[in-house]
């Protein structure tokens, strides 16, 4: 891929994250592919999983779903959320009851219960501060076939009320796949586990879904545009801030104004 595929020229939105440095090798469960196939095995425990949220997320945390008609029932899309805590992963599975497909960061693939956790629940690695082409494909694959692909195009958790620069990786899949991106605000999430908070607090939380974001088509030879990317990039991140906004007063912990 090319910069100009890619959206990586000067102007291109980039947050700035620090690459944590590790011996421990990424640990690749034999048999397994990134975006592969979810086998029987798979979709049992990720259905054990997506009950589990349900549970915890009603009655701990009094979780409120709206817009949730904004999902597709079928066909691919990528889900694109705000992020501010580690609650966020789990409870995005609640925007709908069809399996999702996650990119997580490459630090829960360093033991072999997280490898096998992870891979199990149909999420497969990326490396974050990097153009992670082998995750990117994957990422393709899993389009498409047709199905939904989360993705927090903030790259990691953030803080604060604004939402910070962004990575192009939602526009460029978008705009290569023809998937819409479906905007997500989480309000309260923070409030109840921000960065440092081991155990989370019974605070009120809010999931609201955006409408579509439908990509422009790619260029003749199925090339994604540099300026299409940055302009599908520039939308996204302002219809998530207003996500996270609306989010945040139904949650009763408004952002500043």
């Amino acid at each position: 891929m090319t910069n100009e595929d890619e959206g990586t020229g000067p102007g291109t939105h980039r947050p700035v994250i620090e690459k944590v440095k590790t011996d421990r090798e990424v640990i690749h469960l034999e048999g397994h592919e990134y975006g592969e196939v979810m086998t029987l095995s798979q979709r049992v425990l990720y259905r054990m999983l997506w009950w589990t949220s349900f549970t915890i997320g009603r009655s701990y945390f009094r979780l409120d779903l709206r817009g949730l008609e904004n999902v597709p029932r079928e066909g691919a899309c990528i889900i694109s959320p705000i992020h501010r805590s580690n609650l966020e992963t789990p409870m995005i599975s609640q925007v709908t009851k069809r399996r999702l497909r996650y990119m997580g960061k490459e630090s829960l693939w360093k033991t072999r219960f997280g490898a096998w956790l992870f891979t199990t629940a149909g999420g497969f690695p990326v490396e974050r501060a990097t153009a992670d082409r082998t995750a990117l494909r994957a990422c393709m694959e899993v389009l498409q076939r047709g199905e939904p692909l989360v993705m927090f195009p903030e790259g990691t958790r953030q803080t604060g009320p604004k939402i910070t620069e962004m990575f192009d990786g939602p526009a460029y899949l978008a705009i290569k796949s023809g998937a819409p991106i479906i905007p997500v605000g989480f309000g309260g999430t923070e409030r109840a586990m921000g960065k440092g908070v081991k155990i989370p607090k019974p605070k009120r939380c809010v999931i609201l879904v955006g409408e579509p974001i439908y990509p422009p088509a790619a260029s003749d030879g199925g090339r994604a545009r540099r300026s299409d990317i940055k302009a599908l990039t520039e939308r996204l991140g302002v219809e998530i801030q207003r996500l996270f906004d609306e989010a945040q007063d139904l949650a009763g912990d408004p952002n500043p104004p």
